[in-house]
């Protein structure tokens, strides 16, 4: 990796913004109970002109029910796209609310209904749109770079948006133009790109409260049990685990890497909603989740996002009987950060890269 100027390097500002994370709960059916609302979601999906499409992280119910209507299941931004290419007029997106923003900028001629609009994230409410145009206001030397993992406004505020998949390659590439960045709003991927890339960064003090509690030391110790294991990282972790990482990638990418890399077993650190997915594609591999912080008191998400598992059946059942939790938009700032997306995807493919996807 190329190793940047600790100057180069900055972080700003110093104190993270405040916000409070909920408790995790998941949704608990009856199987009887699930089998009629997943009847009744089949049913209303046709009524309705409507496709499921929903994340990794979500409850693996969500996950094939969405397969087996013919929707999708993926990345925040790969959603958008099937939403996108799918003749459906209304989109159900079972994620947290920036999923929900991305897919109605990219498909604004579309009703998009989510099951909650409670189901936050870390790094967008890390990342609060008037204080962060403040601080792009304070640089304005500075190309504005913003992970996916953010509001409308805030990408509406960005130069580009990147995913996790594509950021090192388009910072390379603003690199060689000789451009200085802003980075938000994961200050430990940003950290990553930038050892990756050399390039002159100023940091967003944001987080995810999944990743940011996967540890190192206890990692290790994982990896002396588990010596014939491969570990797959992903780097909204902090450096100490990506640098036991065996591959470090995008959601996309370890799930690819599982698949491919011939290994037994495999130590996984992200989001443990990965796994239904990597089981489908590996079904003969065992599945560890990296050790976080602990269960109990001082451990805030265990592995699992508190605000994807609000996402249930229940929730998918009444956006489609209610029209419920519709996202909306204001069609200007819609535009405005359509602008960033737009130039990624025009850069991925003057690189001949497919939809570049792979973020949170």
């Amino acid at each position: 990796m190329n190793q940047p100027d600790p100057a180069r390097v900055q972080m700003r500002p110093p104190v993270a913004p405040r916000f409070e994370v909920p408790p995790t709960v998941c949704e608990s059916l009856a199987p009887a109970e699930r089998a009629s609302i997943e009847t009744q979601i089949r049913a209303l999906l046709v009524r309705e002109d409507a496709v499921l499409v929903a994340h990794y992280y979500v409850d693996e119910t969500i996950q094939a029910l969405a397969e087996a209507t013919g929707g999708h299941v993926s990345d925040s931004l790969d959603m958008a796209r099937f939403g996108h290419e799918h003749p459906a007029t209304t989109l159900v997106v079972a994620g947290v609310r920036f999923m929900g923003e991305t897919a109605k900028i990219l498909n604004p001629e579309k009703r998009v209904l989510m099951p909650t609009l409670e189901a936050e994230c870390s790094l967008d409410l890390g990342c609060p749109a008037d204080a962060f145009s403040a601080f792009c206001d304070a640089h304005p030397e500075r190309t504005v770079v913003v992970y996916a993992n953010t509001s409308a406004a805030v990408k509406a505020r960005a130069d580009w948006v990147a995913t996790s998949g594509s950021a090192v390659a388009l910072v390379n590439f603003l690199k060689d133009r000789s451009e200085r960045l802003i980075w938000a709003p994961d200050r430990y991927l940003g950290d990553y790109i930038a050892h990756a890339t050399g390039a002159d960064l100023l940091l967003w003090n944001g987080s995810c409260v999944v990743h940011e509690e996967f540890k190192g030391r206890e990692l290790h110790d994982l990896m002396r049990q588990h010596p014939q294991a491969k570990v797959l990282v992903h780097p909204e972790s902090p450096a100490a685990v990506i640098a036991l990482a065996d591959v470090v990638g995008s959601t996309s990418q370890l799930i690819q890497a599982v698949a491919a890399i011939d290994a037994p077993e495999f130590i996984v650190a992200t989001d443990r909603g990965i796994f239904h997915k990597m089981q489908q594609v590996a079904p003969g591999k065992r599945l560890i989740e990296a050790p976080t912080a602990g269960r109990g008191a001082t451990c805030r998400s265990c592995a699992h996002c508190p605000w994807m598992a609000m996402n249930g059946l229940r929730g998918v059942l009444q956006a489609l009987e209610t029209g419920a939790n519709e996202i909306r938009i204001d069609p200007d700032l819609g535009r405005r950060a359509y602008r960033p997306i737009k130039r990624l995807l025009e850069f991925s493919a003057g690189r001949g890269d497919p939809f570049l996807a792979g973020d949170a």
